[in-house]
């Protein structure tokens, strides 16, 4: 009686199940089916016990592979788990589908009945495929305009070049390399930012790359003047990247203009180090320093740039009288709600 009322159980959580859901006996004959895998897949509920799983509706269940795990699966040498099949059924779409199947806990002198969910994914599929799409377009587009950006940009280095050589005027010609100084260093920092195949980039490399950009246009011999990186592996956003870059392009070129006269040795350092949500970007020279003549800290473009750029990160800007030189410090300290950099 006890065998009964189990098996009877078992029959009537399957009828009144909402999702598609089947029972099969170990012949792989269905003992009862669900009003929503009927409704799901066309069949008739009152003609579907009593036949194979193999000849419901056209035939379109009768797949070699599947026939093959149920089978394994009703003689309890395996269990099927998100198996993935195609029904093609003709006149209709095919639909993609995912199939769970477990021999139910039965009596040893009890026949064996297996369970067996069938669940649709057609539309997730295919909005996963038209996302998918959609990103390789946009990724597309994405590297046509990073191209354009870098032709743009090279256009106008070039127009200021030309500006430099026809200007009468000394302070003219200074302003113009200043102006093609900063969009080179733009222009690197798109060309990096570019390249990258995540949103996350890695500043030692990032900063590396820009100074190595910078003394290639600016310093005339390396002999005399280098720059150099001393980071940790901190990576940030693509966002915040662009910032720090923008302010160690200003605070490099103010050093290499006001720091070093003429036939001068020295180094400029430029740091970066994290300690959880704080972090302090540096840029350190060893020049005349504030007392000599330096511009940092003083009322200019740049120093405008740079404030502008730290405000937009959160972070305050320290200057500092480093005997010899001056270090100059984008701080950012830890907050309660705090900012990943």
């Amino acid at each position: 009686m006890r065998h009964r009322s189990a098996s009877s159980l078992g029959l009537a959580l399957v009828v009144s199940s909402s999702t598609p859901l089947i029972l099969l006996n170990e012949q792989l004959v269905v003992k009862a089916a669900s009003g929503s895998f009927c409704r799901s897949f066309s069949v008739d509920c009152n003609s579907v016990v009593g036949r194979e799983l193999f000849e419901l509706g056209e035939g379109e269940w009768d797949i070699p592979q599947l026939r093959s795990l149920l089978t394994a699966t009703a003689a309890g040498n395996a269990a099927i788990d998100a198996y993935e099949m195609d029904l093609k059924r003709a006149g209709s779409p095919t639909r993609h589908l995912v199939i769970h199947a477990h021999v139910l806990d039965h009596e040893e002198d009890e026949a064996p009945r297996l369970a067996v969910a069938v669940t649709d994914v057609t539309e997730a599929l295919q909005a996963r495929r038209a996302h998918d799409a959609l990103v390789q377009e946009k990724q597309v587009l994405l590297q046509e305009l990073n191209h354009r950006v870098a032709n743009s940009l090279q256009i106008i280095a070039s127009v200021l070049m030309q500006r430099v050589r026809i200007a009468q005027s000394e302070e003219t010609r200074t302003h113009l390399r200043e102006a093609h100084h900063r969009v080179m260093s733009v222009a690197t920092l798109q060309r990096q930012l570019a390249s990258s195949a995540t949103g996350d980039v890695a500043l030692r490399p990032y900063f590396a790359d820009l100074c190595a950009s910078i003394g290639a246009s600016m310093i005339p011999d390396p002999e005399l003047l280098c720059l150099s990186v001393e980071a940790d592996d901190s990576v940030t956003t693509a966002d915040r990247s662009v910032s720090m870059g923008l302010i160690v392009t200003e605070l490099v070129i103010n050093s290499l203009k006001h720091a070093y006269p003429a036939e001068a040795k020295g180094r400029i350092k430029i740091g970066f180090h994290s300690n959880g949500d704080a972090w302090t970007l540096t840029v350190a020279d060893d020049g005349v320093g504030i007392d000599g003549g330096h511009e940092s800290g003083k009322s200019g473009l740049g120093t405008g740039i740079v404030n502008a750029l730290a405000a937009q990160l959160g972070a305050t800007v320290e200057v500092t009288n480093a005997e010899p030189g001056c270090l100059v410090s984008i701080v950012h300290r830890e907050t309660a709600a705090a900012t990943v950099p």
